[in-house]
């Protein structure tokens, strides 16, 4: 039932939503060189790698100096980078990854390989199912960039911190995986988008 309701709305935002992508790409095109879009490659359900797509929110190349963001304080980021960050506008990309199958709607959020080979014979579980766009853990940490911005070591209290509590919270989904729960992340997901 999830995976029907995944193309309906994937398919749905991806037509509604067509003109502000075409604004959004043509801002990110204005401010820095490079494309407007930016892919990386994450492992999805059962291991398998799959190519993620976002809006490009940081000069080219960025990547290379390191995975982890910092929020404000990383100049990566572009000014048009930070708005689309906050309320989560980078992420509409990904509707296309939830039209193709990689990634569900709500689902634990696919990470790239470096933090996958850190799990546990238990964390691993959150590979067995379809990542998504969001999950209780992206709601929980929707502050992550400004957390990693105090951190001294951003990579050591992202391993060691935040990867497992949202492992954590990712097992509330996958052990109440229901059509009630999928509405229950959605909505509160919209409710707390720019906070």
């Amino acid at each position: 039932m999830t995976r029907f309701l995944d193309i309906l709305f994937s398919l749905f935002g991806l037509i509604v939503l067509s003109p502000l992508f075409l604004v959004l790409y043509v801002l990110i095109r204005m401010e820095s060189k490079g494309g407007g879009f930016y892919s990386q490659e994450r492992v999805g359900r059962n291991g398998v790698p799959f190519r993620l797509y976002k809006f490009r929110s940081m000069r080219v190349g960025s990547d290379r100096k390191g995975l982890i963001t910092v929020g404000e304080r990383d100049n990566r980021i572009t000014r048009t980078g930070l708005f689309i960050r906050k309320y989560k506008l980078d992420e509409l990309p990904q509707l296309w990854n939830v039209l193709t199958g990689d990634m569900s709607l709500v689902g634990p959020r696919p990470e790239v390989e470096k933090y996958t080979r850190l799990y546990t014979p238990e964390q691993k579980r959150v590979l067995s199912v379809r990542p998504g766009i969001t999950d209780w853990a992206s709601i929980e940490y929707i502050d992550e960039n400004r957390i990693l911005g105090e951190a001294a070591d951003p990579d050591k209290a992202y391993i060691e911190q935040i990867m497992p509590d949202k492992i954590a919270l990712n097992m509330r989904y996958i052990n109440h995986h229901t059509v009630g729960e999928y509405f229950r992340i959605i909505f509160a997901t919209f409710f707390n988008i720019g906070k």
